[in-house]
């Protein structure tokens, strides 16, 4: 341990997007900081309010004045997990930062290792999952669709990955300042960026309280993103298609002329509709690859901000201090 109190003599930062988390977010501080002040280190937590609707800010700030090292920050709706880890990193001022859940599947009995890790030199450590034994076989099933889909056309492994890692100033330097882009897929823009990087596997615990936030849409919308911000590949799904159809075309194309010099020409309707329907959905699948990618680039030449924070509170400075809504301004970083 003196080894590790002499690296981390330094400032770390733990960051934790939550949304509608009020019942358990004490809970979550307690326990991080229990295993941070048995690390004997300096430290800030961060808890980023994605929108809640359930007073999970107002428990931050109630919070706040008993623990010194905590910060809040509340946006003014909910922009969802990446723009939160994204203001979480911003706001930051450790050396190394730890990003992590607020509903506790992150162990944070790990964070020890993630911090080993560091001392030894590694400027990205990712928190793996070993196993989710506590989710549901469909969640599983579509955490797993997920990540090989991810990996088998963006070319980044996320198998088993997490937003549960720890990022040397250097690398979350990388991730905030120089990757610009507004549509942001945080798990793989870490492997991106390269640098030392190593794993550590850990269980996916139990949640803290309430229900898990991932519904399939919101899931399918960071799929596409993830896929559309590190690939081409799917646009070339569609050069797949358009030489399928074409083979189609020559084999239904064949067997209309050997029919007719066969002298046993048929009307050929129901080979027609069946070629309409095929190629029809290959055009429709076309237009929404290129509609998807189309979507993000309108996106990312609108230059809107990632998010707007409404409140903070532990920061120390005016805007900390007062209640935005008493003010009644709205900021972004």
């Amino acid at each position: 341990m003196s080894q590790l109190s002499e690296r981390c003599s330094e400032l770390v930062s733990v960051v934790i997007p939550a949304h509608n988390e009020a019942t358990g977010i004490e809970r979550t501080i307690n326990e991080i900081e229990r295993v941070l002040d048995g690390c004997d280190i300096v430290y800030e937590l961060i808890i980023v309010d994605d929108g809640s609707r359930d007073g999970t800010f107002e428990k931050v700030v109630e919070l706040e004045t008993s623990h010194k090292d905590l910060k809040g920050i509340q946006f003014s709706r909910n922009f969802g997990k990446e723009a939160a880890l994204l203001a979480g990193l911003k706001a930051s001022n450790g050396d190394a930062v730890i990003t992590m859940d607020a509903d506790l599947q992150h162990p944070p009995k790990l964070i020890p290792e993630l911090l080993a890790k560091w001392k030894e030199g590694f400027q990205v450590v990712h928190g793996v999952k070993r196993d989710r034994l506590n989710d549901c076989a469909l969640v599983r099933w579509r955490a797993m669709a997920f990540n090989y889909l991810v990996g088998l056309l963006g070319g980044i492994s996320v198998q088993h990955a997490s937003d549960f890692k720890l990022l040397d100033r250097i690398a979350v330097n990388a991730v905030v300042g120089q990757l610009p882009e507004t549509q942001r897929f945080y798990r793989g823009l870490t492997r991106w960026i390269g640098f030392r990087q190593t794993e550590i596997p850990f269980s996916v615990e139990v949640r803290n309280d309430g229900k898990g936030k991932w519904s399939m849409p919101s899931l399918f919308d960071l799929a596409t993103t993830a896929l559309v911000s590190f690939t081409s590949a799917p646009l070339r799904i569609i050069s797949v298609l358009g030489l399928f159809t074409l083979i189609l075309g020559v084999i239904i194309a064949g067997d209309a002329l050997l029919s007719w010099f066969q002298g046993k020409a048929r009307s050929g309707y129901t080979t027609i509709v069946c070629s309409v329907l095929i190629i029809g959905s290959f055009i429709m699948i076309s237009l929404g690859i290129v509609g998807e990618y189309m979507a993000k680039i309108y996106e990312e030449i609108k230059r809107r901000p990632s998010y707007l924070v409404t409140s903070r509170c532990g920061f120390g400075d005016e805007a900390s201090a007062t209640r935005s809504e008493h003010r009644g301004d709205v900021s972004h970083d």
